[in-house]
């Protein structure tokens, strides 16, 4: 295997989250289920006692399961189905992506968390804007970066500059997935910083 090859592995591991502990429950359930289901048949065949109900019994109580149950208790047992259905579905087609990014690297597979962009990219805003930290906060999204500036009571900020500094920043991560970044200066400022 070639080393991008390699990189390019171990990146997507990091990056996404792996779907193997909902598939492994799931499977196990319908394993047993399906066992229980073979051994109550198998028990029938040989006219055996069954363990908990034989495939004629469990049929008598299919079949009399709407007369026997309340319209609550049936519309509440199918929202249930519907809901266990939609999580399944969702795990199954879900991105599973982590709060992570790969960062371009010739020499390794290097990926870092949001809140380690983030911090960056505020530090680069307020550098650029000459401000006291806490007065920049970054928040990265899928395919977004949003930078909240609070500038000091009475003392402008141009915001192109800002804008600047912060795609040079997002610029020479050389990320996996582009993103597109936001300034957003604050009508409050704040005093004495």
């Amino acid at each position: 295997m070639s080393k991008d090859a390699a990189s390019r592995r171990l990146t997507r591991r990091e990056t996404h989250s792996s779907r193997a502990i909902p598939s492994i429950v799931t499977a196990s359930l319908l394993i047993a289920v399906f066992l229980w289901l073979t051994l109550e048949a198998v028990l029938w065949l040989l006219k055996d006692q069954p363990l908990l109900a034989s495939p004629a019994q469990l049929l008598e109580w299919l079949i009399g399961l709407p007369v026997n149950t309340t319209q609550a208790g049936m519309v509440a047992a199918g929202a249930g189905l519907g809901i266990l259905a939609l999580v399944l579905l969702g795990l199954a087609l879900g991105t599973g992506r982590r709060q992570r990014r790969a960062l371009g690297s010739e020499r390794a597979a290097v990926v870092v968390d949001h809140e380690v962009i983030a911090a960056a990219v505020s530090r680069t805003a307020r550098r650029a804007a000459g401000l006291a930290p806490g007065q920049v906060t970054t928040t990265v999204g899928g395919r977004s970066v949003r930078v909240q500036v609070r500038p000091t009571s009475g003392e402008p900020l141009v915001v192109e500059d800002i804008q600047a500094a912060v795609d040079g920043e997002l610029a020479a991560y050389a990320l996996e997935r582009p993103v597109r970044s936001t300034v957003q200066i604050l009508n409050e400022g704040a005093v004495g910083q």
